[in-house]
């Protein structure tokens, strides 16, 4: 069984205790968070009543392990007759796809043959993953110069069914597969993910238009869907054990099932008072943010030591963003509110964003994503230095030592100049931790909300550009808003342009 610090959350340099004073205090005092007990205990109890009503439906994902079971059983089931995996899905139907693969295949699988050949590495048996996540006409019309269709399963992805973005790839990519493959053979080729009853894809489903379909749940959100079959099919099909994914999420939720640590389970003589009591890592994330926040923090950058865990941050970019950024508050009041998430990699991003952290504007708080056991290990060769014959330093090191000193090394500047950092540390990346770590920051999210006293689960604001894209294009329905954008552009007689 997985130990409960499989994952640790380290908010100690957020701390003006540590960070010290740099003209002002740039981080948070340990009174601050103690003195917010009652706040995030309201927040934790606010986020538990919305569950158990039925609207928080990403925090019942974890145990749908018979769903979980159905799906691998499908992939073991059709895997053999194909070679690619293509993924048409936009936002939440994509991004959380992309991240689970990174972070739990090889890093170059696409590359790796489909089955063994003497001592190579390959993808035993599972398909290649395609993710086309834009409507970019290059982008689509390059993967059809390089895939075959006719070894190609794809997997269409919209929970309303009416996507535009998704709806055009799939009648692009529909149409090329039926001339590849067909009329009759090419439901043989599609997989939907889309609402149980309504929409345009549930309708093709209805008349019997693909060979499976898989619902998203109603009260799941876009961005809150990775853990439903919207990451899962894709997952399973690529050879990721999708079960131990959903425990880890469990065993992430137990552990946040209490805003504070039942005293029975109180280490004895230790000091419990206020925020040394909480044992609930997505809760004490989601504080630590609000805090900084009102102190003029407002960029959260999410920044992993590992290439692999890279597209967690693409994924808690949307998280967080599309969650967060509102205009109006829960009363209706205009706030305009919400931290702006930035994603970095180590030790890449050491040369390129890092000088900015250190020495630029104080308004960052910078999230480490830490992995203390890598899935390889390098050895760096012994080389002697030309000039004098002496050993270079490098040699006998691995590059394990090299990309761990370099995290440290940065995590010590940033401290030392004063700016917030913390680190969501796992023992390593597998499954049972990549399910706690995306359900921890789902959860965390969900807290936030409370926090800066909005709807986390809505996005007035995309929804907006959808119907304006949906007026441009003459969808029925939307004559009025087409005429308003006509007399808008009308109104804007005159372009600086140079």
């Amino acid at each position: 069984m997985a130990d409960r610090d499989d994952i640790k959350l380290d908010y100690s340099n957020c701390l003006n205790e540590v960070l010290g004073k740099h003209d002002k205090e740039q981080g948070i005092f340990f009174e601050e968070l103690k003195t917010l007990e009652d706040k995030l205990v309201s927040a934790h109890n606010s986020v538990t009543e919305k569950k158990a009503g039925g609207n928080l439906g990403f925090m019942e994902l974890p145990y749908k392990i018979p769903d979980a079971k159905k799906i691998k059983e499908i992939a073991r089931r059709t895997c053999g007759g194909y070679e690619n995996f293509v993924v048409i899905g936009i936002g939440g139907s994509a991004l959380g796809n992309i991240a689970l693969q990174q972070s739990l295949n090889h890093p170059q699988w696409n590359l790796l043959g489909k089955k063994s050949t003497g001592n190579r590495v390959s993808r035993k048996g599972w398909l290649r993953l395609f993710v086309p996540d834009n409507v970019d006409p290059e982008l689509i019309a390059g993967l059809l110069d390089a895939i075959d269709l006719k070894k190609t399963l794809v997997n269409v992805i919209s929970k309303s069914g009416t996507t535009a973005e998704c709806l055009a790839n799939f009648f692009v990519i529909r149409d090329k597969l039926i001339k590849r493959v067909g009329f009759k053979k090419y439901p043989k080729h599609i997989i939907i993910t889309t609402d149980k009853e309504k929409g345009f894809l549930r309708e093709l489903v209805n008349k019997g238009e693909a060979i499976a379909s898989f619902e998203i749940p109603r009260n799941v959100g876009g961005r809150f869907s990775v853990l439903s079959p919207v990451g899962l099919v894709s997952a399973a099909f690529t050879g990721i054990d999708i079960e131990k994914l959903l425990t880890g999420a469990a065993r992430m939720a137990d552990r946040c099932s209490a805003a504070m640590e039942p005293a029975a389970s109180r280490t004895a003589g230790a000091d419990h008072s206020g925020a040394s009591s909480y044992n609930n890592p997505a809760l004490v994330y989601a504080a630590v943010q609000w805090l900084l926040y009102q102190k003029g923090k407002r960029i959260n950058v999410m920044m992993p030591y590992s290439n692999a865990l890279y597209g967690i941050a693409d994924w808690f970019r949307q998280l967080w963003a599309e969650s967060l950024g509102k205009k109006l508050n829960n009363s209706g009041e205009v706030v305009n509110i919400g931290p702006t998430p930035v994603k970095a990699v180590g030790a890449t991003d050491q040369h390129s964003q890092a000088q900015l952290y250190i020495e630029g504007p104080f308004d960052k708080v910078i999230t480490f994503l830490s992995s203390e056991k890598y899935r390889a290990s390098v050895k760096i060769p012994s080389v002697k230095i030309p000039t004098d014959g002496k050993k270079h330093y490098l040699g006998g090191h691995t590059l394990n030592e090299l990309i761990k000193s370099e995290e440290s090394a940065t995590r010590l500047a940033l401290t030392k100049q004063g700016r917030p950092n913390c680190t969501i540390a796992m023992k390593e990346i597998n499954e049972d931790t990549v399910g706690q770590l995306i359900y921890m920051l789902e959860l965390a999210t969900a807290y936030a909300g409370e926090l800066f006293n909005i709807n986390a689960f809505d996005q007035p604001g995309v929804e907006l550009g959808k119907q304006l894209t949906y007026a441009l294009l003459g969808r029925p329905g939307y004559e009025e808003k087409k005429k308003e954008l006509e007399e808008e552009m009308s109104r804007q007689k005159e372009r600086h342009v140079v």
